[in-house]
């Protein structure tokens, strides 16, 4: 997707779970914006005026330009940690655990690059105390693939000589899907996530996931 109309959680309204539709429609003319132009570029007017109303209706709505940033942040965030913790709690093998991880979390860079981009990039624009905040979000998902990891270390499926390291890896090479994905692309989100799926475990020296 390549305009606003991005969503979170694949719902069929984009980020259905912000209301009411006024702050809705002004948080995803935020993303678009944000992603565009950048943070520090983007004034309130102009997030107004791509969701067709007045400057004084956002401040109805948000109190300033990083309130709607620290939304945007915490939303994406506590998502992107769901899909890690989910794949880190389900059953089977530390492989098949972190080929689902790695698939999920990349399919969500990809198909919702442009909300990823803001939400993984903009993070010094926060105020301090909103960083701080989604900071423990950040090391909670490391936490769970680095827990994914220990354990297939431990079960002997994975050569790792450094856990915390290739764990930084790991998240890395996912994340930056979202800088580099286009829409009009040859690869669909779930190719993209099948192929990094294969790659990662070929970092830690498993065997290739079942397609």
């Amino acid at each position: 997707m390549g305009t606003a109309e991005e969503t979170v959680g694949g719902e069929d309204v984009p980020w259905a779970e912000v209301g009411p539709e006024a702050a809705r429609r002004l948080l995803v003319a935020a993303v678009e914006a944000f992603a565009e132009r950048g943070y520090h570029a983007t004034t309130t007017r102009d997030i107004a005026g791509r969701a067709g109303m007045s400057p004084a209706a956002l401040y109805i709505h948000y109190k300033t330009k990083e309130e709607l940033l620290h939304r945007i942040s915490r939303i994406g965030h506590e998502k992107a940690l769901e899909i890690l913790e989910t794949a880190a709690d389900a059953e089977g093998t530390a492989a098949e655990r972190l080929a689902s991880a790695v698939r999920q979390f990349v399919r969500w860079h990809a198909g919702h690059h442009m909300t990823a981009r803001v939400v993984q990039y903009e993070l010094d624009a926060l105020a301090p105390e909103h960083r701080t905040e989604i900071i423990e979000l950040r090391r909670r998902s490391d936490a769970a693939v680095r827990r994914i990891i220990d354990d297939g270390v431990e079960a002997g499926e994975f050569d790792v000589p450094y856990v915390p390291g290739t764990t930084l890896a790991v998240l890395s090479l996912c994340i930056d899907v979202a800088r580099w994905f286009k829409t009009e692309g040859r690869r669909t989100p779930d190719e993209v996530g099948a192929f990094y799926a294969d790659l990662v475990l070929r970092m830690v020296s498993a065997p290739t996931a079942q397609k």
